[in-house]
């Protein structure tokens, strides 16, 4: 015997933002996946944080690569090699330290992240194109709370 759906009156905010959680974790997660689908470079999914990170933020030290994408120095190391091989990267003498490597993307690199993104977006805009207007407003508004709540993260 299954035991009944539980009283709606008796749930809690703790309930709901519970399976909101869920919900847009599941949806995020989807959609996350669509928009590597749509990539379609070749690289890894973590090859092209690393790059689009070093794009971003660069030029960074590995250490540093490793650190802004959680992952250890040893991993970053091998990632930045991949891409140094692929022509994404690449590896300069920091001037002001002769010891330290700085690694920056190159014009390939960044060729790249922009079709990469040109390509997503497209994906997504041909996804909105039939929605209507309020479904439109309701996602600009989503994506104005889902900004807020990773900005303060960083906090």
């Amino acid at each position: 015997m299954t035991s009944p759906l539980p009283d709606p009156s008796t749930r809690t905010p703790a309930d709901d933002n519970g399976d909101l959680a869920g919900r847009l974790r599941f949806v995020i997660v989807r959609t996350a996946r669509r928009l590597r689908q749509q990539a379609s470079t070749g690289l890894s999914p973590s090859l092209t944080a690393a790059l689009s990170t070093v794009e971003t933020c660069g030029p960074l030290t590995p250490s540093e690569l490793a650190e802004r994408e959680a992952i250890k120095r040893p991993a970053a190391t091998r990632i930045v090699a991949r891409l140094e091989a692929e022509g994404l990267v690449d590896r300069a003498t920091d001037p002001a330290d002769r010891r330290v490597t700085l690694i920056a993307a190159t014009p390939a690199g960044r060729d790249l992240l922009r079709r990469i993104r040109r390509r997503k977006n497209e994906y997504l805009a041909r996804r909105l194109r039939d929605l209507p207007p309020e479904d439109l407003a309701a996602l600009d508004r989503a994506a104005d709370v889902l900004e807020r709540l990773l900005e303060s993260e960083r906090a």
